[in-house]
């Protein structure tokens, strides 16, 4: 039997992606090894060495990763921001008050057709963004300003507490970002193949999650293929 899927994800955007995501994850843990005492004196001298090396190391990583991406890609670049920076739509209104109720009860709760990005993604993928940078931007100054120049007493604390402050916004949203990019919220089921897999949705899901999007793809064909399934 034949379905259609269409192509959601590019693999560059898939590969950078995954990069940023296990960036991030190792960040968070060894960075609670770098900032809670009390976790450091429980591991010894030599683990909270290396997990501070690490967080460095890897900071780099989630740093650069979409950096270098973006100059790859300008054009892609530019429809991401196309994409998230865009006039919201009587349906996104729709769908953000709609939301709650639709995590709470997704059988009874009927939710409007979104464009490629549904506005309440908008949201979570934006605080994401912003925390990204934040945390960026803070580990930077707190790194360089204890090594390369001297930052003031003030200002370190200043940026230690928005790396903090950020660090709890991220998890959240991280998490919150797994239980629906993984599937694990059953409406979201199969859509960890976007991100994790090959890029490509079902004609059905596409529909169900971004009609606007999904026909849109539909008319056009370029990104629709046709694949046997079991």
């Amino acid at each position: 039997m034949a379905e259609r899927y269409i192509k959601r994800h590019s693999k560059q955007t898939r590969i950078t992606h995954g990069i940023v995501v296990i960036a991030c994850i190792w960040l968070m843990i060894s960075g609670l090894f770098v900032f809670v005492p009390p976790l450091a004196a429980a591991v010894g001298d030599g683990v909270t060495r290396a997990m501070r090396v690490s967080h460095r190391i890897v900071g780099c990583i989630f740093i650069l990763a979409p950096i270098v991406s973006a100059c790859m890609a300008p054009g892609g670049f530019k429809a991401f921001l196309h994409k998230y920076f865009t006039k919201w739509t009587p349906q996104d209104v729709e769908f953000m008050k709609k939301f709650v109720p639709y995590m709470l009860g997704p059988k009874r709760v009927h939710m409007p057709d979104q464009d490629e990005v549904k506005s309440g993604q908008r949201i979570a993928d934006g605080m994401l963004i912003l925390g990204g940078i934040a945390m960026a931007l803070s580990g930077l100054v707190l790194l360089l300003g204890t090594s390369v120049f001297h930052a003031s007493a003030g200002a370190l604390l200043v940026m230690r507490f928005v790396h903090d402050l950020f660090f709890i916004l991220l998890v959240i949203f991280v998490v919150a970002h797994i239980y629906l990019g993984a599937g694990i919220f059953q409406p979201y089921r199969g859509t960890i193949r976007l991100m994790w897999g090959d890029g490509k949705v079902s004609e059905s899901n596409a529909l169900y999650h971004w009609g606007f999007w999904a026909r849109e793809e539909l008319e056009k064909g370029d990104n629709v293929v046709v694949e046997e399934t079991k």
